[in-house]
């Protein structure tokens, strides 16, 4: 072999190394990265008739496990579907108060019964007839707290769901770039591994907001879809998702148009992206809240009509009246009542008619019985009504042997599609406790399956980072093996260059 072939093949092979230290420099550098696929460089070895002619680099891969990533990639959606459901449901609990601290909507309406109770041992006590209307003006309060947590959370969905659509459609218009540099240089052989690696980190953000499934086709472009096999554009100078701002009132609906759609491509796509946070934000939005707030609407009217049936009209909406039920829907004629229910301004002014009765009531065979209000000159020991309150009101029958009416079970809020989410409680206080337990209860179900889903999410990941993750070790032992080859292939170098110094000395001489 000639001084010049060996050092021709020194220095590739100097060349060689320098190009693999950068890649395991590159390697280290991402260790802590999430998702980031450690590469791995190849060379061939190059021969002439059975002589070592060097080494020629080829093109960068990665480590992958397609279906380890797929999984990592739909448990990540799953979290953060979780995660946003369970902050939306903690704030909702921490309005609703803590269950016997006096504070929360069951204890609200037995603080109500209990102040009729003291009433009615000192009918023409004035405090005592005080008290009453302050019990229920805390209880409208409650009532009012929660409906406004309630819109305060379906706000927030619609504001952080447009959030999430500029973030999907940042993160598919990078996957688009990405790609079209990945196919441009799949085309003429060359590596790929990096922009692969920004891809995967495009896909993972993607994997937050929505559910999705990739594939890679065969010239290294990526097809990107939803769970429900929406095909998700990943080119475009505009944004596919997009969806209109909107102020949510607790008469907004998505079923009767009042609330902006998700759109794709102009298209409605609302009910069909599910998972990550703008699938949980969707179902907040527009079918956990609302059927709360349906819920909540029910409990109002139910409250405010079984003691205006008994003839005392505590609770009104804001024109003072007490609203009808038996539309179509259910609730035509009070959705959205829980935000407007208040003590009615004529029982606030003059409170001794939370004694007397506010008006007469016709007998009906099927719901209260005849009541006369007492009169301005009547008897200051009145306790007609307080009884019918405690025992009939605040009771599960309207009369001797007759039930109270069954809330509204289906058919609720402004386009009829939700119901409730428990039985038909009779009592008011069973209704109030029903309300707060079921709602409750999805909360804390959120927490424990985040909790679960989140265990699942750690342990996919460190499979896959131990699988195609970068592996210190590994990167150490080639930092080894590339520093000896370095030295092997300078000494070859160096001594290339004694023996052409001799030469050229003997032929100078």
């Amino acid at each position: 072999m000639s001084l010049a072939a060996a050092l021709s093949i020194a220095t590739g092979g100097l060349a060689n190394i320098d190009r693999q230290l950068a890649l395991v420099s590159q390697n280290v550098a991402n260790a802590n990265t999430p998702g980031y696929a450690a590469e791995v460089g190849s060379q061939q070895a190059l021969t002439e008739s059975g002589i070592g002619m060097g080494v020629r680099t080829g093109a960068t891969t990665r480590l992958t496990d397609a279906a380890l990533q797929a999984q990592t990639q739909q448990q990540a959606a799953s979290v953060a579907e979780l995660t946003t459901r369970q902050t939306a449901l903690q704030a909702i609990d921490a309005v609703q108060g803590t269950p016997g601290q006096g504070n929360d909507l069951p204890s609200l309406v037995g603080a109500l019964g209990n102040s009729f109770s003291d009433l009615l041992n000192q009918p023409d006590n004035q405090t005592a007839q005080s008290a009453v209307v302050g019990a229920a003006q805390t209880l409208v309060r409650g009532i009012a707290a929660i409906g406004d947590a309630y819109t305060t959370q379906r706000n927030a969905a619609q504001a952080n769901l447009g959030t999430e659509v500029t973030a999907a459609n940042q993160a598919l218009g990078d996957i688009g770039r990405l790609s079209d540099r990945i196919v441009a240089l799949k085309s003429t052989g060359q590596s790929t591994a990096d922009l692969e690696n920004q891809r995967d980190a495009a896909v993972g953000t993607l994997s937050g907001l929505l559910s999705v499934k990739t594939q890679v086709s065969g010239n290294g472009d990526l097809l990107v879809m939803t769970e429900s096999g929406l095909t998700l554009p990943t080119r475009g100078t505009d944004g596919p998702f997009a969806l209109a701002p909107a102020n949510l009132a607790p008469q907004s609906s998505y079923g009767s148009g009042t609330v902006p759609g998700l759109t794709l491509g102009g298209q409605d796509v609302t009910n069909q992206v599910r998972g990550g946070q703008m699938g949980a934000n969707i179902a907040l939005r527009d079918t956990t809240l609302p059927t709360y707030q349906a819920t909540l609407d029910e409990f109002a009217q139910s409250l405010a009509s079984r003691f205006s049936a008994q003839g005392l009209t505590l609770f009104s909406d804001g024109s003072g009246t007490v609203p009808s039920g038996g539309g179509s829907p259910a609730q035509n004629g009070y959705v959205g009542f829980a935000a407007t229910i208040q003590v009615d301004p004529a029982v606030v002014a003059n409170p001794s008619l939370v004694r007397d009765g506010t008006q007469a009531v016709a007998d009906n065979p099927a719901g209260a019985s005849a009541f006369t209000p007492n009169p301005a000159t009547g008897p200051a020991g009145f306790t007609t009504l307080i009884a019918r309150v405690l025992t009939f009101a605040l009771g599960t029958n309207a009369q001797a042997g007759v039930a109270q009416p069954t809330p509204n079970l289906g058919g609720l809020g402004p386009d009829g599609t939700f119901k409730l989410p428990f039985g038909a409680p009779r009592a008011l206080a069973d209704f109030a406790g029903s309300l707060v337990g079921a709602q409750a209860q999805d909360s804390a179900t959120a927490t424990a399956t985040l909790q679960t889903e989140a265990a699942v999410q750690t342990s996919l990941t460190g499979k896959l980072t131990a699988e195609t993750g970068v592996n210190m070790d590994r990167e150490m032992a080639s930092i080894v093996a590339l520093q000896n080859a370095y030295g092997i292939n300078a000494r070859v170098i160096a001594a290339a260059q004694s023996m052409w110094t001799q030469l050229l000395s003997a032929v100078a001489g």
